[in-house]
């Protein structure tokens, strides 16, 4: 079953790799979505995909030796049917 979901991402999650891990990750899993970095500091993201799909992206990102996920909120949102890839 497909969900999408927008995530606030804080902690260490700008200039350590956090977008190019996620885009690899997120396009290696099928999921779609967005990720960018905000003026804060933290990061915003949109996932699309199984909850498979979407475990392995942060099961890839909580892997990295330089990202470091302190705390994140989560919104389930509609799905977008015409999106069709991930964008970094």
């Amino acid at each position: 079953m497909k969900k999408r979901m927008f995530y606030r991402i804080f902690g260490r999650v700008q200039g350590v790799g956090f977008r190019f891990t996620a885009y690899y990750a997120a396009r290696e899993a099928g999921c779609t979505g967005y990720v960018r970095n905000e003026y804060d500091g933290s990061v915003t993201m949109e996932l699309q995909g199984s909850d498979e799909q979407i475990d392995y992206v942060f099961q890839k990102l909580n892997e990295s030796r330089f990202i470091r996920i302190e705390h994140m909120d989560a919104i389930r949102i509609d799905i977008d049917e015409k999106e069709r890839e991930f964008i970094a």
